[in-house]
């Protein structure tokens, strides 16, 4: 089923996610919506929060922007980088919460990352690229951080001012 995704600026966005303490089928169906809502966005990432479930669960796809034929959906229950690079990239950002705004954002260009995956069981996986980039955005949600903090802070301010303006002519249509 899909849901709707938050808009910036909303206070549930800023909020530190609760860690997931064990797997249920209800979580693993919201780990279907998460997908099916950010393949119809498009996006490539989704995290709980930005549906309105303060839980520490992310969905990414980046294989479709990779230029890969095959899609490769992840599900992450309680991800968290266990390691990343010295080395930096610089990608230029987007988000589904903050629409039709994008900025270049600094992060490690190649992390570690450990996850609980639908069964439960105990992942751990190198992303590189583009996949560094979105796991890292992705976790960031859920410690209520979005990708427009890395940015100063009038640029900040000027992006935030625009949502709040899509808000108001998104609540006049009633969408």
């Amino acid at each position: 089923m899909k849901r709707n995704i938050l808009i910036h600026p909303d206070p549930r966005l800023k909020k530190v996610c609760d860690p997931v303490p064990d797997l249920s089928d209800e979580l693993r169906v919201l780990a279907d919506d998460m997908l099916e809502t950010m393949y119809d966005a498009p996006g490539i990432g989704l995290a709980a929060p930005q549906i309105g479930v303060l839980s520490r669960l992310i969905v990414l796809d980046c294989a479709k922007s990779d230029n890969d034929e095959e899609a490769r959906p992840l599900v992450m229950f309680n991800p968290q980088v266990v390691a990343s690079s010295d080395e930096r990239n610089v990608y230029e950002e987007g988000c589904l919460s903050i629409p039709e705004q994008y900025a270049e954002v600094e992060r490690p260009k190649v992390v570690d990352v450990e996850w609980l995956d639908t069964d439960g069981v105990l992942q751990k996986e190198t992303f590189d690229g583009l996949w560094a980039t979105c796991v890292q955005h992705e976790i960031d949600h859920l410690d209520g951080k979005l990708f427009i903090d890395y940015l100063k802070p009038l640029r900040r301010q000027m992006i935030t001012r625009k949502m709040v303006k899509l808000k108001k002519e998104r609540a006049r249509e009633g969408s």
